[in-house]
């Protein structure tokens, strides 16, 4: 007999042997019908795997990370059986679990089409109601080399041929007829992938290379429930109405052009938009004792040799000789603020000094990773550098998280907190880490907050904080975060003169609230569907007179508004006041403004409200000031 610790601690007793599927069968029915997967002592497996030793044992169903993984990645499995019952000359690359989903690569002259998808969706829910059992086995290379290469399969040789020098055995899965080139872990048979979708179908290198083969890639999602699946799909949809290239394009926000891949223009309302939040972001932190300074966008090689990026970042640099001397374009802004706290001798009566900076950053991203406003080539960072004293450290962490808290409510964002300690090529004393890194854990705690540790992320020069922002359709950004530098202070040998009249190293934060302009731009974009807050909107009242004869009170309205210092325009087309109405309701305006006879003669306005439509006549002031409390107050509708 073994003895198997389960959850909460209970131990119990089983045949040596026993699979981990027959001792989730005995906890109960409905674990058993839901496990996907298991954990024995800490490691994923499959439920089949049997118990050897004493153990500690987890069930893992669908609602685990690691149970939506394996689900997702056996319907990967079934989706490429699929595709080779159809067209057995399709050969096979690659298809691992992804987030949300899974995807698969071929290599068949057939294009998949949405027609195409329908049929290989038809044939996976076949082998899904044959309820196929996905088992492991394993071979020496030369047998699974042969093996694929009989079955012409080039890519799955290549893939052996990079591990038989290495003398280990080779993973493979069955079910049925289908056998795959895997690690696994997987779901116990096919029947468990109870629903699924073909999202879409795109080109994929083999290898991500584009000297290989292009490759089609077809994508897709699965759930244990129809109706998870169901709300998945519409989730979906509904993401594509927020897509903030689309909505970019519709409300003159921004364009990219084919002159600058992955360098926007930013156009009149993007530059409104983009003004306000930055307008915003200098109040913020001028409360929060912030001082902005500005460093220049290209410096000489010696500094980024002295900060590190020479050698370690060159390849994502912009370089360019000047005199003869190599100079980069930056990357990131911290190694001109080092220069900047340098200038001039400190004493820790300065201390913290905390240096915001919006500068203007390029790096060099492959251009199939480019994608909006999310992934450019270069952006504005909101960055900040504080430098401090050790024992400061843990109040001016509580202070950023302060000041990202207020900006984050601002736009109804919520967050969570993540801790990623010291990673194995770190630099520097692992007693600083440890100091360092359970300054960052208590500074959260005490102010009531949760945080999840990311184990190793940390970068080579400190532990951080990452924020993880949660959008009005449930999806997560990293945008914020928060890390302590032992490392560039020591490299540019920054000093501060201590009560002591002793010349002492300070530690530095490097902190982003928003992370870039134009990732924030393109998050808030999506999380308020364009419909932005009346104090964000580029436009924000649209005064509609109904005929010509209106048009001169219209504009003394819009005189008036404006010298309040609200972002007025009039609508003097000779259109049809429906037509004026629903051309407004398209650009997302906060407020319109009906005038006509009526109007004219009362001195009043009739108001519509985005969201609420018709909510009737107001005299001038009286509407202004309800605007102007609303755009005061930064207010959400």
């Amino acid at each position: 007999m073994i003895k198997v610790t389960l959850k909460g601690g209970v131990v119990k007793e089983f045949e040596k042997g026993t699979t981990a599927m027959e001792i989730a069968k005995s906890l109960g029915m409905g674990l058993y019908k839901a496990a996907c997967v298991c954990k024995i002592d800490g490691k994923v497996a499959d439920l089949r795997t049997p118990l050897e030793n004493d153990c500690s044992l987890e069930i893992l169903t669908f609602d685990d990370p690691d149970g939506k993984w394996a689900l997702r990645h056996t319907a990967s499995h079934i989706l490429a059986q699929a595709v080779k019952r159809l067209y057995p000359e399709a050969k096979l690359a690659i298809g691992p679990a992804i987030d949300n989903g899974f995807y698969y690569d071929f290599d068949v002259d057939v294009p998949f089409t949405p027609d195409v998808l329908e049929k290989i969706e038809a044939e996976m829910k076949k082998i899904v109601k044959e309820g196929l059992p996905l088992e492991k086995y394993e071979l020496d290379p030369d047998e699974a080399v042969k093996m694929m290469a009989d079955k012409g399969e080039d890519f799955k040789v290549e893939l052996i041929k990079e591990h038989s020098d290495k003398g280990e055995k080779i993973s493979f899965y069955k079910q049925g007829e289908f056998n795959e080139l895997c690690a696994g872990p997987h779901i116990p048979d096919t029947s468990r992938v109870k629903a699924f979708k073909l999202t879409s179908c795109t080109g994929a290198y083999w290898r991500g290379d584009s000297k290989n083969k292009m490759l089609q890639r077809i994508y897709g999602t699965a759930f244990t429930k129809k109706e998870d699946l169901d709300a998945h799909l519409a989730a979906i949809e509904e993401a594509k109405k927020r897509d903030h290239r689309k909505l970019g394009k519709e409300l003159g926000l921004f364009t990219i052009m084919d002159e600058g891949p992955g360098f926007p223009f930013f156009l009149p309302n993007g530059m409104t938009l983009r003004n306000t939040l930055i307008d915003y972001w200098r109040e913020v932190h001028k409360r929060y004792g912030y001082v902005e300074i500005s460093t220049p966008m290209m410096l000489n090689r010696a500094l980024w040799e002295r900060s590190g990026h020479w050698d370690h970042y060159k390849e994502n640099m912009y370089t360019t000789v000047i005199d003869d001397t190599d100079f980069a374009i930056k990357p990131m802004n911290c190694p001109g603020g080092m220069l900047v706290y340098k200038l001039q001798p400190h004493s820790y009566r300065d201390l913290p000094l905390r240096c915001g900076e919006l500068g203007l950053v390029h790096r060099h991203e492959l251009s199939g990773a480019l994608h909006g406003l999310f992934r450019v080539r270069c952006f504005t960072q909101d960055d900040a550098h504080i430098f401090m004293t050790w024992d400061q450290m843990k109040d001016e962490i509580k202070n950023v998280v302060r000041l990202f808290d207020e900006v984050y409510s601002v736009f109804g964002l919520t967050y969570q907190i993540e801790v990623s300690t010291m990673p194995e090529d770190h630099m520097g004393d692992e007693k600083d880490w440890n100091f360092a890194t359970e300054t960052l854990k208590t500074a959260v705690t005490e102010m009531g907050k949760d945080f999840v540790i990311n184990e190793g992320d940390g970068a080579f020069y400190g532990p951080k904080l990452d924020f993880h922002l949660s959008d009005s359709l449930g999806r997560t950004w990293q945008c914020g975060t928060i890390q302590l530098d032992m490392q560039l202070p020591e490299r540019f040998e920054l000093e501060y003169t201590g009560p002591d009249g002793e010349k002492h190293r300070p530690v530095m934060i490097h902190r982003v609230v928003l992370g870039s302009i134009e990732r924030f731009i393109g998050v808030i974009t999506e999380h308020f569907a364009g419909a932005f807050p009346i104090w964000l909107a580029p436009e924000q009242i649209r005064i509609l007179p109904i005929a010509d004869r209106h048009h001169e009170y219209a504009n003394s309205v819009r005189e008036k508004l404006e010298a309040m210092g609200m972002r007025v325009t009039v609508d003097e087309r000779s259109e049809k006041i429906g037509y004026k109405i629903r051309e407004a309701q398209l650009h997302k305006i906060p407020y319109m403004l009906l005038v006509g006879d009526k109007e004219i003669e009362d001195g009043t306005v009739s108001v519509r409200k985005r969201g609420e439509g018709d909510i009737g006549a107001r005299d001038v002031d009286s509407f202004a000031a309800d605007a102007l409390a609303d755009i005061k107050s930064k207010k959400i509708w």
